[in-house]
């Protein structure tokens, strides 16, 4: 059986990291697994997890009223699902649902965040890959806008 430890260098979001950090965050991870339709955080609920997908996809949506959840994004295999567990308020921005089975790595937030402060260097390391992903999403955020509102109809 693979361990937490073989995982993480898979993880293309964690290649390069040192190995005593990899072993400090894999003292912060588990195995979980969730069942198609089942969510893995809900918005607005305390964000104290955060994932890498190890198989399957999982559907960021958010509720719009009259229109029911949105789809925002799909992310899957080696993806990162969620960083809100690193700023304050620390509350998930996003449902996040299963779409189809899902084995995740999960994260224990507060564990991490415990660890980034008693090692600055860990922490910059960690924030510093976090925000490649979240301006990754916002720029493709930002394509998907502007091609659901940026065609002129006759223009």
């Amino acid at each position: 059986m693979r361990t937490i430890d073989d995982l993480l260098v898979e993880v293309p979001a964690l290649e390069g990291v040192e190995a005593e950090h990899l072993e400090l965050i894999a003292g912060c991870a588990r195995n979980a697994a969730f069942h198609d339709g089942e969510y893995l955080e809900r918005e607005g609920d305390p964000a104290d997890t955060f994932h890498v997908i190890r198989h399957g996809a999982v559907a960021l949506e958010t509720y719009v009223p009259q229109r029911g959840a949105l789809l925002i994004e799909t992310l899957h295999e080696h993806d990162l699902v969620g960083w809100s567990w690193l700023v304050p308020p620390y509350r998930t921005e996003f449902d996040i649902r299963a779409v189809g089975a899902v084995a995740t790595i999960a994260f224990d937030g507060a564990c991490l965040r415990g660890k980034c402060a008693d090692d600055p260097a860990l922490g910059y390391e960690l924030l510093t890959r976090f925000a490649q992903v979240i301006v990754r999403r916002l720029q493709s955020t930002r394509l998907r806008l502007i091609d659901v509102y940026g065609h002129v109809p006759g223009g």
